[in-house]
């Protein structure tokens, strides 16, 4: 995820690639024999659900076959995978990509622009989340991709410590007051027990925490021109400061060094309650923790979340049929019926609104208790984390900010304004 230098990079890989290669395919026969590529960046089940549905897709098209292969041995290594084969002009079709790198990939100039395809008939774009479809539409110019995978943060919390300490269960219409003074009820030093665990790492874990607390002040993380910080406002003040007053002066905190502690001390009944996602919920089953989720809770009524949507990014081979299939195929796959088969199927959010009634995905909320609420929740993630090539720089100063003041080092106002100054050196060079 740390990846800002690659920017010039792919900018430049870009332009060493241009006219090199086959010659281009310009006219398109939706007849002719296509081979694709895809980079899937997927775990092994995943990966074999995938394959699964390029086989389904192939047999409906004859001439088209699809090579789907993970593309790099981590998903963070794709970037650069994809930066050396825009030098070498030998480009997957189709590539899943953190939705952290949208900007940095449209800018590569080496993405296809399906904006005409997402806005014609039977895509139904407006059924994937505003923050997914925002992801896809980086600059607002271009449209580089399909949602592929889709996230948001709602509040877990453990029946097994609220029973135990007399507390009243969440509900969906809590305030961050609410929150913070159950979590001070929650906590037992002596029994080493907190009502609430915080990621202290500086990595994005922790940045990404603070944003429903600052959107939800009426803060935004960018300027209106999207190339200075704005995070290091008064709702941003007042959002660390809020924080603070939990893990310094209440004590009421775990700070978790690790990114991953956190979670597995609220799966063993060591911590009350923590804000996390979908991705959570299998480990909570095979824990046997007792829990529930409910959103986010909300300032004056705004529940806004955070939300971490990934793309399959298309790519320009020069070949108009192999553009013409990879959409194609992309647009298959990220249709209600074949999601089912794919993110449901695995226990990720479906992609599209209209799945929320669908008996897979009403199956798969059965197995695991809280998807429907986190997928209900998928329409308070109301706006997407920036997808600038600097943020990685950015988002770098904030967790570091946010770590030194959660462990009581500095003020929330100096340490954001120094994390600002930070990011907006990183949004300069990138």
């Amino acid at each position: 995820m740390h990846v800002p230098r690659l920017a010039a990079a792919l900018t430049l890989v870009a332009l060493v690639a241009t006219g090199c290669g086959t010659e281009p395919v310009t006219t398109l026969d939706p007849s002719a024999p296509v081979h694709l590529t895809m980079w899937s960046g997927q775990s092994d089940e995943a990966e074999q659900v995938l394959e699964h549905l390029a086989a389904e897709f192939e047999q409906q098209h004859p001439n088209v076959s699809i090579d789907v292969t993970p593309g790099a041995s981590s998903t963070e290594e794709l970037l650069q995978k994809l930066a050396a084969s825009f030098a070498g002009n030998d480009s997957p079709d189709i590539s899943y990509t953190f939705g952290s790198w949208a900007s940095q990939l449209e800018r590569s100039n080496r993405t296809l622009d399906i904006t005409s395809v997402v806005q014609g008939p039977g895509v139904d774009w407006e059924d994937f989340t505003s923050a997914a479809r925002a992801t896809a539409q980086p600059t607002g110019h271009r449209t580089i991709g399909f949602p592929a995978v889709v996230d948001n943060i709602a509040l877990l919390y453990n029946k097994t410590l609220f029973d135990r300490a007399g507390v009243a269960y969440p509900t969906p219409d809590w305030t961050w007051q609410d929150f913070r003074a159950a979590a001070k009820q929650l906590t037992n030093p002596d029994d080493h027990v907190y009502g609430y665990g915080y990621s202290v790492s500086g990595s994005e874990e922790t940045t990404w925490q603070l944003w429903p607390h600052l959107w939800q002040n009426g803060g935004e993380i960018l300027d209106a021109t999207g190339q200075e910080a704005a995070f290091d406002s008064r709702a941003g003040i007042d959002a660390l400061t809020f924080l603070r007053g939990m893990a310094v002066d209440d004590r009421s905190v775990y700070l978790d060094q690790t990114d991953t502690k956190f979670a597995q001390l609220f799966e063993s009944d060591r911590i009350a309650m923590i804000t996390s996602g979908p991705w959570e919920l299998s480990a909570l089953k095979t824990a046997g923790t007792s829990y529930g989720v409910v959103q986010l809770p909300g300032t004056d009524g705004d529940h806004q979340t955070v939300s971490g949507p990934d793309l399959w990014t298309l790519f320009d081979n020069d070949d108009v049929n192999r553009a013409h299939w990879a959409t194609q195929f992309t647009e298959w796959l990220t249709s209600a019926e074949q999601d089912e088969q794919f993110n449901v199927a695995i226990g990720n959010l479906p992609l599209r609104a209209s799945e929320a009634t669908s008996e897979a995905f009403l199956t798969a909320s059965a197995e695991l208790p809280g998807l429907d609420v986190m997928q209900a929740n998928a329409a308070n993630a109301k706006k997407p984390r920036p997808t600038v090539p600097g943020y990685n720089g950015l988002s770098e100063a904030v967790g570091s900010a946010t770590a030194h003041v959660l462990q009581g080092e500095g003020s929330p106002q100096g340490a954001l304004a120094d994390a600002a100054t930070a990011a907006d050196k990183a949004l300069r060079q990138s």
